[in-house]
């Protein structure tokens, strides 16, 4: 049995990337631990949201329906703030992720990682996918934290495959379907979104449990995100969200068709 660690910025950042894999694994007998860098403090604030509940407390639940439905196994919490989107002066709050001291932060999941004897440690690409402060601090602190750890994880990046979205759109537009976004527009960094194909090393079919990561993803209905997402018709929702993709530092170029965490 292998120990695959995920980690995420925000509550259901793993619901749109991962949760397949996730599931997938777990079905596997292999043990999944979900690690979040912060509570989404800056995320939607719902209607009905209950007196007395903040939005983080109500994430957290969220984020607990998730991981029943992706058979994570625990679930913890680095304790930092959402840092917001890029530019917003909470990037420098003395308490958000962003501006965590990156020893520190790497120090915290490396707890985790030693706790679990991680085999497997999954972050994000070097620009966290868009841009957003948090996903590139992931990626910066996943690295960090996997020189930590006392044994050193195999280490991942979760990605979008840039050029599968702009054959998707371009398909999506023959067919009438006005897509939510450019795949090749900048993003709050100013790079396109993801990476090119020729830089990804694994691409995951979970088009198998599908109907399973929707419903983990809705578990975090909350959030105007992933309304959207679950706005989609089954047929788009599949040809967005079917694949699940990630680099591999070190790897020779090529991407394969497998489950890497097994």
């Amino acid at each position: 049995m292998t120990t695959t660690v995920f980690f995420h910025a925000h509550p259901d950042d793993e619901g749109s990337a991962t949760a397949g894999s996730m599931i997938l694994t777990s079905r596997a007998g292999h043990r999944v631990v979900l690690v979040y860098a912060t509570g989404g403090e800056h995320g939607t604030l719902p209607a009905d949201l209950p007196e007395g509940v903040t939005l983080a407390e109500h994430r957290r639940t969220e984020a607990l329906a998730s991981a029943a439905v992706t058979g994570t196994a625990r679930v913890e919490w680095l304790g930092y703030a959402d840092s917001g989107m890029a530019g917003w002066e909470e990037n420098s709050h003395e308490t958000s992720f962003h501006a965590a001291d990156l020893e520190e932060a790497a120090g915290r999941l490396a707890t985790v990682l030693d706790e679990e004897d991680a085999d497997v440690l999954v972050g994000y690409d070097w620009h966290g996918g868009y841009g957003h402060p948090d996903h590139v601090k992931v990626h910066h602190v996943a690295h960090r934290a996997a020189q930590l750890a006392e044994r050193r994880p195999r280490l991942l990046e979760s990605t979008m495959n840039r050029d599968l979205m702009r054959s998707q759109i371009a398909l999506a537009t023959e067919l009438g379907v006005e897509a939510p976004m450019d795949a090749d527009a900048p993003m709050d960094d100013g790079n396109p979104m993801g990476l090119p194909e020729a830089e990804i090393h694994h691409q995951v079919d979970v088009s198998d449990v599908l109907d399973l990561k929707r419903e983990a993803l809705a578990c975090h209905a909350s959030q105007e995100d992933v309304q959207w997402m679950l706005a989609m018709p089954p047929q788009v929702f599949a040809a967005a969200f079917g694949a699940e993709h990630y680099a591999e530092p070190g790897r020779q170029p090529g991407m394969a068709s497998d489950l890497p965490f097994a």
